[in-house]
């Protein structure tokens, strides 16, 4: 009796390798917390070789520590040494504010070079899994109509002015290869929060991976060696880790990693598995319009003006303005002494208590005025330097276009299109809701860097927070960017 390997029952199923490479900078001062990485999956069918990059970085440009011209070094390498060639190269940068090391281009070669050697049949498995406790979006909507958003760099607004807050994505889009053997090969999970909640005790010094990190490390643990997990950074622009500004206790990305790498385990050991015979990539530029940032950057200036121009002195300093503040808001009837006393100035015609009470509380007032103004004109400041930056890039370029590189992936029922900015989370949904597919998700920060990249509701607040401030794009960009992710979605 003859038995045929399964290597050759499955010879029309596609091949799979991965490979990794510790990317953690080891200069002097810098504390490593956990370690990043750039990972490396090389997938192909009997036509193309795709290769799917992850790597623990903010940006693959203009922001961060990767070197300049790293995606196009890269690329370039693949093709001269493994005829990889440019468009079929995907990498997605976690957003993660880690350091790297300098040879970061070197690295992620060599990951590509392990994956290569680690090739092997696949079948596929794809699922989705639900985590709501993570993320929260870092846009608040005002009484007044406009927006603020969540960040370290400036203060909220009083709770008063706040009523309410924007979407998040609780989708986790898993795609799962496992070898004919039936040992995990490969874990894909697609996810939307900005992994920025730090260490505890270290803050920003810390150098990290974030929860990404921790998911991907609790996933690798389980499974056998060899197997590797890649996180694919979604529509984080404008979602945050949630109790981002909480001080009450120290930040701790490693919980947020722990609950979504369990999300993901639980949901992984329902998975059916299927032989993939054929890969679609499609590779396509497009262009945007640039935004003339000027009008806004004028706004802003005059509003920087009047806040400073309404900053009244008053008799207090912070010592007497918070002893005022605590007594007038912890006893608001009887603040200054006990009630008899009071009762007594009442029975004999006096009020000295009150009047003192009325005094004092139109300065707690004016104080308090004086600080929500100056928190504003933080504001103000911290955006009008990201206006006038980018007002630069507009003013340099020639045609006022945006060439952004769009990219769409099918394996099986799992579709990924990818765009270089930080996409709010509304333009994913978008997609989701009419792409043909079930299985449909988005890799933001990917194959470049153009910034943020709002919605365009989002950018009639522009000025007020950082996704619309930070943001190049012109009116009308969510548009064209929507419809060409579904042009090239429908066409795989």
């Amino acid at each position: 009796m003859v038995i045929t390997p399964l290597s050759v029952l499955h010879t029309q199923t596609i091949r799979a390798g991965v490979g990794k490479a510790n990317i953690s900078s080891t200069e002097p001062g810098t504390i490593v917390n956990d370690s990043l990485y750039v990972k490396a999956l090389i997938l192909e069918d009997n036509q193309k070789t795709i290769a799917i990059i992850t790597i623990d970085v903010v940006a693959l440009e203009k922001i961060g520590h990767v070197p300049d011209h790293y995606l196009t070094s890269v690329r370039t390498l693949l093709q001269e040494k493994f005829n990889i060639q440019p468009g079929h190269v995907l990498i997605n940068a976690s957003h993660c504010h880690g350091k790297p090391r300098p040879d970061v281009v070197g690295q992620t070669i060599h990951a590509v070079e392990q994956a290569l050697q680690d090739m092997e049949p696949v079948q596929m498995g794809v699922d989705r899994g639900m985590e709501d406790r993570i993320s929260i979006n870092r846009r608040l909507k005002l009484t007044n109509g406009k927006e603020r958003d969540i960040r370290h760099a400036y203060s909220l607004p009083p709770d008063e002015e706040i009523e309410g807050v924007g979407v998040i994505d609780t989708e986790i889009g898993i795609m799962c290869l496992r070898t004919l053997e039936g040992n995990m090969k490969a874990v894909m999970y697609n996810y939307a929060c900005h992994p920025i909640q730090g260490v505890p005790s270290r803050g920003d010094r810390g150098n990290s991976a974030g929860f990404p990190g921790y998911a991907s490390d609790l996933i690798e643990k389980v499974y056998n060696e060899g197997s590797m997990a890649f996180f694919i950074q979604g529509c984080a622009g404008d979602v945050n880790p949630v109790l981002y500004k909480n001080v009450a206790t120290p930040r701790s990305a490693e919980i947020h990693g722990i609950m979504l790498g369990s999300t993901i385990l639980k949901q992984i050991s329902q998975l059916d598995y299927q032989d993939v015979k054929k890969l679609d990539y499609i590779h396509e530029t497009i262009e945007l319009p640039l935004a003339d940032l000027s009008t806004t950057i004028d706004s802003l200036e005059i509003r920087k003006l009047e806040l400073v121009n309404s900053l009244n002195g008053t008799s207090l300093n912070f010592k007497t303005f918070l002893t005022l503040y605590l007594k007038y808001h912890l006893f608001q009837q009887f603040p200054s002494f006990y009630a008899h006393q009071y009762f007594h100035e009442k029975m004999l015609g006096q009020e000295n208590f009150l009047l003192l009470d009325q005094e004092n509380q139109k300065l707690v007032s004016d104080y308090l005025q004086n600080i929500y103004r100056m928190e504003e004109l933080t504001v103000v400041k911290e955006n009008i330097n990201l206006l006038s930056n980018h007002q630069k890039s507009y003013l340099a370029s020639k045609d006022k276009l945006l060439h952004a590189e769009v990219n769409a992936f099918k394996m099986g029922g799992f579709v990924l299109v990818t765009f270089p900015g930080e996409l709010s989370t509304q333009i994913g949904l978008n997609i989701k809701e009419k792409s043909p597919y079930d299985f449909t998700y988005i890799s933001a920060y990917t194959n470049g860097y153009t910034y943020y990249a709002p919605t365009d509701e989002q950018l009639k607040n522009r000025g007020g927070a950082q996704e619309d401030s930070e943001c190049v794009l012109g009116m009308g960009w969510q548009k064209i960017f929507e419809e060409k992710a579904l042009e090239i979605i429908k066409s795989l």
